[in-house]
């Protein structure tokens, strides 16, 4: 099986030991999650991987290279609809999406709930 050549990407942050540290890595060996970039450093004597967390406020930036700007677009906005879905679905409450059959309508108009019919004045 061939690998296919995911590019590579540099990230700059700030290490408390030693100052401003460019790295540079395979694009699949850096990610973004809940507030931190992580960076794949290395592996241990058993094989895993190790991963370096660094906050989001010491990163200066991070430069990648894509095969497609648009298809990059794409995964964050897959990411912006993921959490956008999670904040729905915790503040309409249970954990369960609601059908639309749940979505009570009105219109802004007259401040009537729209049942679906139509009105004449």
């Amino acid at each position: 099986m061939v690998e296919e050549d995911l590019g590579q990407a540099t990230i700059a942050y700030e290490d408390p030991d030693d100052g401003t540290v460019e790295r540079t890595v395979q694009n699949e060996h850096v990610a973004y999650f809940q507030d931190h970039w992580i960076v794949k450093t290395g592996e241990d004597e058993q094989g895993r991987d190790l991963v370096r967390r660094i906050p989001y406020q010491r990163v200066y930036y991070v430069e990648r290279s894509v095969e497609a700007f648009e298809e990059e677009v794409k995964t964050l906005r897959d990411q912006v609809q993921s959490v956008a879905d999670g904040l729905r679905s915790k503040l309409l409450g249970g954990g369960e999406s609601r059908g639309e059959s749940d979505v009570q309508r009105i219109d802004v108009e007259s401040g009537d709930p729209d049942d679906g019919e139509s009105r004449d004045a």
